[in-house]
């Protein structure tokens, strides 16, 4: 009776240890490539300081951290309003729902402020969380404001979010019903939430913010003019394209170490437009 129970006993085990032996492959999840986005632009205020002081003295109660985003984050959705049609309330009321008011792990870490998933054509960084399924993928940016911009691509390129832009921008409760319509969000209370928010922190003031009031200083890229330095003394000559110290130095009947010397250069580089003094 010993005997048999040895005997099974080592059979599981030999069993056991082939079973183990046995390699699993787990997939690799993709992280995606690191796309060249904009820099950020300086955006106008939109009085968002003054909106933030003023809800304060009649609530103290509020959320400091969803006060915080929407001071910091208020100017982009305006500005997205402008471009997109987008009520700004809905963007920002948005925002502070998805990010937990930008405290999130999705947005901390990868600046994702909408839980927008990776989808088929996503070819940017990605990031794997839990949501409605296990280690969903989701969009990784460099900057919040490409977030935003993303959001506003999102809503306005897809045919199902078609019908909302029938909708008068300033109707805000139409809009948070209308995303839950159109499957934006799987929960129910989706719309309530939002209009909640709005309404406790008077987004559709944002609403508000006409296009002539917000202008955005764009960085100007143009080159400034040279102006031609006037000198009394000695004679200058004007770096053209293909110009060498060695060969300024056969024109003018010098050497290049005469040259570094009287232009004070520390190396043999000469940029066109570059004024030297020859003698």
């Amino acid at each position: 009776m010993k005997l048999k129970i040895v005997i099974i006993c080592f059979a599981t085990l030999f069993l056991s240890s082939c079973g183990s032996s046995k390699k699993t492959t787990k997939r690799k999840k993709n992280s995606g490539v690191v796309l060249l986005e904009q820099v950020p632009q300086k955006l106008p205020s939109v009085k968002q300081i003054q909106h933030i002081k003023k809800l304060e003295r009649k609530n103290s109660k509020l959320n400091k951290y969803t006060l915080k985003y929407i001071r910091k984050y208020a100017p982009i959705a305006v500005n997205e309003m402008h471009l997109s049609k987008i009520p700004a309330s809905i963007t920002l009321a948005q925002g502070v729902l998805e990010s937990a008011s930008g405290r999130s792990e999705l947005a901390s870490k990868s600046n994702n402020h909408f839980g927008i998933k990776c989808h088929t054509k996503w070819k940017g960084q990605r990031v794997y969380h839990d949501d409605d399924e296990r280690g969903e993928c989701f969009r990784k940016y460099t900057y919040v404001e490409t977030s935003y911009k993303d959001h506003s691509a999102f809503l306005t390129k897809r045919k199902r979010y078609a019908f909302l832009f029938n909708y008068n921008r300033k109707d805000y409760k139409k809009w948070a019903r209308g995303l839950k319509k159109a499957g934006y969000a799987t929960d129910k209370n989706y719309p309530k939430k939002l209009i909640k928010i709005i309404e406790t922190y008077k987004l559709y003031e944002f609403d508000k913010v006409k296009k002539k009031d917000f202008k955005v200083h764009r960085k100007n890229t143009k080159q400034p003019k040279i102006e031609k330095p006037k000198y009394s003394i000695g004679n200058y000559y004007e770096v053209k394209k293909g110009d060498t110290l060695y060969s300024l130095s056969r024109k003018f009947n010098t050497t290049v170490a005469k040259l570094k010397e009287i232009n004070g250069l520390k190396n043999n580089n000469l940029s066109v437009g570059q004024h030297l003094l020859i003698k």
